[in-house]
């Protein structure tokens, strides 16, 4: 009984949750471009939210509206 659970859970994670990895490693040996996309987007994605991330931190820097406190905890004091 528990054998066939744990075979279970293996045949899922090898034939359905891995098959897209599977796919990016056997289109690399084609094109690394293609193989590598996902990498490229998520640079991007992430690029774009470090970006908007400061633009924020920017502008509520120059309203005023930030409280920076020098002490992170109230035992350092």
């Amino acid at each position: 009984m528990m054998k066939s659970f744990f075979e279970g859970i293996q045949w899922l994670f090898e034939q359905i949750l891995f098959a897209p990895h599977d796919l990016m490693r056997a289109t690399e040996l084609d094109n690394w471009w293609i193989a590598n996309i996902v990498n490229w987007v998520l640079w991007g994605i992430i690029s774009y939210y470090i970006y908007y991330w400061t633009t924020q931190l920017k502008i509520f820097k120059d309203n005023n509206e930030d409280e920076q406190d020098t002490t992170a905890h109230s035992f350092l004091k």
